[in-house]
């Protein structure tokens, strides 16, 4: 089964070898035929921590780190902004 690759935010990086990264995918409401935002926030592991709050990040899916973390960072993206 191939890895999943997210890209998202940078919520949190106050933990020592964790960022808290928040993930927003969009999708087509079957019934009302709207487009509808959904964010979820996963604990990916960081060895040596440069990123910040608020910079765009690539994470990856990968086995359990500890109770919370399934995902590593792999990348930092360029920001949006």
């Amino acid at each position: 089964m191939p890895k999943r690759i997210l890209q998202g935010v940078v919520v949190s990086d106050k933990q020592e070898k964790t960022l808290v990264v928040k993930v927003e995918r969009r999708f087509t409401h079957p019934l009302l035929k709207k487009t509808v935002r959904r964010t979820k926030n996963y604990h990916a592991h960081v060895e040596n921590k440069t990123q910040k709050v608020g910079d765009t990040v690539s994470i990856q899916e990968t086995k359990p780190i500890s109770k919370l973390k399934r995902w590593i960072v792999i990348d930092e993206a360029a920001a949006t902004e």
